[in-house]
């Protein structure tokens, strides 16, 4: 399981053997968004952040944690 956007992002970035300016390319977005998201960084656009997620057929959605706990 992966404890962070950013674990998941890199990790499956690692997996398509892709570079970070790469799948930024594939992403359609800039090599900035990628590196923020892999390093952790909070304040970030969710639209950004789902574009990059689509590549991996997954979405960042609001979670009632009430709902899951």
């Amino acid at each position: 399981m992966y404890s962070s956007l950013s674990n998941f992002v890199k990790q499956k970035r690692k997996e398509a053997n892709l570079t970070q300016e790469e799948f930024a390319e594939r992403a359609g977005v800039a090599l900035t968004v990628i590196r923020k998201i892999e390093q952790g960084k909070e304040n970030l656009s969710l639209a950004k952040v789902n574009q990059v997620l689509l590549m991996f057929g997954s979405k960042l959605i609001p979670i009632n944690t009430k709902e899951i706990e």
